[in-house]
């Protein structure tokens, strides 16, 4: 199961809540499908270097959801007829956290231009959830370039003073 490889300890999001994410992503998009066993609690512990009771408690939320079922001494699975619910509880969660995302960015005085780049850059690059994003995205911006500079004049032009 690779959507389970890795999760960031030092997201904001807990790390139970980012393994029930992971999960109800695979399970939206078919990457996991009804009957599938998920991995037991002591080897995703040990795969994410978490302690087992994180995984414990991400696989109980997930249970009481009715996402997933257990069967003592089997495993952990995939209930069926779920899909569709994760694949909408998933789509409102997301476009919610997206409109936050950009009303932030407008109030911040970032252009349309700007926020689409940042979601085309962030949509091609091969990064999960929780991991950090792309030093494209990143990287410092420069400020465009005042010509003349402040206090030089140029023949012909007054010298501005000031910006405001």
């Amino acid at each position: 199961m690779d959507m389970l490889t890795s999760i960031d300890i030092n997201s904001s999001v807990a790390v139970y809540v980012q393994i029930e994410n992971h999960v109800q992503f695979a399970i939206a998009s078919g990457r996991l499908t009804p009957g599938d066993q998920l991995p037991s609690v002591r080897e995703l512990s040990e795969r994410l270097g978490v302690n087992p009771n994180t995984v414990a408690k991400a696989y109980r939320d997930l249970e009481v959801m009715g996402l997933l079922y257990t069967r003592r001494g089997m495993g952990v699975f995939v209930n069926r007829g779920i899909e569709a619910k994760c694949r909408e509880d998933c789509r409102k969660r997301i476009v919610q956290r997206m409109h936050e995302v950009v009303a932030e960015g407008k109030a911040a005085g970032m252009t349309k231009k700007e926020v689409m780049d940042v979601a085309e850059k962030s949509y091609a690059s091969d990064a999960g959830p929780y991991s950090a994003p792309p030093d494209s995205l990143t990287a410092p911006r420069r400020s465009p370039r005042r010509w003349p500079p402040l206090g030089v004049s140029v023949p012909g032009r007054q010298v501005a003073r000031s910006r405001l």
